[in-house]
């Protein structure tokens, strides 16, 4: 199953980017409202560079709800909640194929598996009682399913001779988010 060959091949990207991120951080309450933001922008370069992509190259797959999976407005809310000015980023064009944009998917919605955590961290923390988390909580009680969805259609449609570029996909995904 690629799912689980995505996790193993990419954990330590996906390790490397919670550290540079300081996710621990989250937990022990001492991040910051300037750590939140760095967050956020880091999560603007990748969705607004490889959202487009992913959905011109998987709108044959009508089972991912590409439409109900955009982030980018709910991204920009936050950012726009908290004055945070961010240039246009102009989408990326080096997803090489459907392995690699299924890759960079599971990275953005493990992305967002992951958000909603962050939120429900983050509002027990004094520092975030006014701050709105429409990106972090953008599936809202839809989140577990969604990811759920979201794996069975990957582990259905990426044949193993698809595994090295789908995991090409991930790693493009981590180095821009990190």
């Amino acid at each position: 199953m690629i799912s689980v060959f995505l996790k193993e091949n990419t954990k330590k990207e996906h390790d490397d980017t919670e550290a540079k991120l300081q996710s621990q951080k989250i937990f022990d309450k001492s991040y910051t409202l300037e750590d939140y933001k760095k967050l956020l922008l880091h999560n603007y370069h990748l969705i607004s560079r490889y959202e487009p992509q992913i959905q011109e190259q998987l709108k044959n797959y009508p089972g991912l709800k590409l439409d109900l999976r955009r982030k980018i407005d709910a991204l920009k809310v936050d950012l726009n909640n908290l004055n945070i000015k961010t240039e246009n980023e102009n989408p990326t064009q080096n997803l090489e194929n459907e392995a690699e944009a299924f890759g960079a998917l599971y990275v953005m919605e493990g992305s967002t598996l992951g958000g909603n955590v962050i939120a429900k961290q983050l509002k027990k923390n004094p520092e975030f009682e006014n701050v709105e988390f429409n990106y972090f909580g953008v599936y809202g009680e839809n989140t577990g399913p969604y990811w759920q969805e979201f794996k069975s259609i990957i582990d259905e449609k990426i044949s193993e001779d698809q595994y090295e570029d789908c995991v090409k996909g991930a790693k493009k995904a981590y180095q821009l988010l990190s």
